[in-house]
């Protein structure tokens, strides 16, 4: 499994302070964004330099980090003695792989290295579906090689699905967790605009330690997220399209009135600004609204003669010629 210097991920020096490596994350998240780069390997970057700043942006993880850093350095750590071994840590040609009682631990750590979720993962809690175990770990202890001494509990994992509008309008939702074969009860705050993938810190939420949530935003049967901005298709009539009428168009916090220009063609699509997600600067995507034309059925034998006589009139075809 290769070591990974996250130092160098977001090309900052090892005495950098917290405000040199938030500078360096935010400038790298928004050059790397999926929403904004599109090339190939963007995402691919945008993980590791979201990964590098989860472990050198908390306090306690990058002084666990240093340690290991060193440690590597000086090449005084065995990764075969520290994850292998008996248990649920098996060491395959390819790097580490890990067996869950009962579920996958990329329910919860997915989208991270393996290097990072061998370090980082520790303790599993189920989630509000109960999918997920705590893994059975083998070998010595990271804390044992490093420290020679007790191993630290990672703090709780657990996934919290939403729906669209929860994460719209930002609310209080009850999630029951078991630990240690406990059922715990907690109050979770979303945040406005939260996105799929993204963690809550629920400080000191149990027994004063911190629980960490990752958001599922459940698909919507109407609206379709794109970033911060919100896609709904529209079903207009014919005659709407070709001569332009006001129409209603469903939003996430009810309908408003949009004037249609006519001849607007099927699949054309308009921007009413400030109508999407909430953003973490307090402003607002847009809503996006895809015209579908929906051709009118059961025709009356005079509409039929209206058109055949349209048709006579107008001899054009979009596949070109006359």
């Amino acid at each position: 499994m290769e070591f990974k210097d996250y130092y160098k991920v977001l090309g900052v020096d090892r005495t950098a302070d917290a405000k040199a490596i938030s500078r360096a994350f935010k400038r790298l998240a928004r050059q790397h964004h999926p929403d904004v780069n599109k090339a190939a390997g963007a995402e691919e970057r945008f993980k590791e330099v979201n990964e590098a700043y989860q472990v050198l942006g908390d306090p306690q993880k990058r002084a666990r980090y240093d340690q290991m850093f060193e440690a590597y350095q000086r090449g005084g750590v065995n990764w075969t003695d520290l994850f292998g071994g008996a248990g649920g840590w098996q060491q395959t040609p390819g790097g580490f792989t890990v067996t869950m009682e009962g579920g996958d631990i990329e329910d919860v750590l997915g989208g991270f290295s393996d290097f990072f979720r061998q370090f980082f993962g520790g303790d599993v809690v189920a989630g509000a579906r109960g999918r997920g175990r705590r893994p059975r770990t083998g070998g010595a202890g990271l804390e044992e090689l490093l420290r020679r001494g007790g191993a630290q509990t990672a703090a709780p994992e657990a996934t919290l699905e939403i729906t669209l509008e929860e994460a719209f309008r930002g609310e209080q939702k009850p999630l029951s967790l078991r630990v240690n074969g406990r059922a715990r009860h907690l109050d979770v705050t979303i945040p406005q605009g939260v996105r799929s993938g993204q963690k809550i810190r629920l400080a000191g939420a149990l027994d004063g330690q911190d629980v960490y949530l990752t958001v599922q935003v459940q698909p919507h049967p109407q609206f379709e997220r794109q970033g911060d901005d919100v896609l709904v298709e529209l079903p207009v009539t014919l005659t709407e399209a070709l001569l332009g009428a006001e129409v209603e168009v469903p939003t996430l916090e009810g309908t408003v009135t949009m004037t249609i220009p006519k001849e607007t063609q099927n699949g054309r699509t308009f921007r009413l600004r400030g109508l999407g997600m909430p953003r973490a600067d307090r402003g607002r995507g847009d809503q996006l609204v895809r015209i579908k034309v929906v051709l009118p059925t059961d025709l009356t034998a005079e509409e039929r003669r209206f058109f055949e006589e349209m048709r006579k009139r107008r001899r054009e075809t979009p596949r070109g010629g006359r």
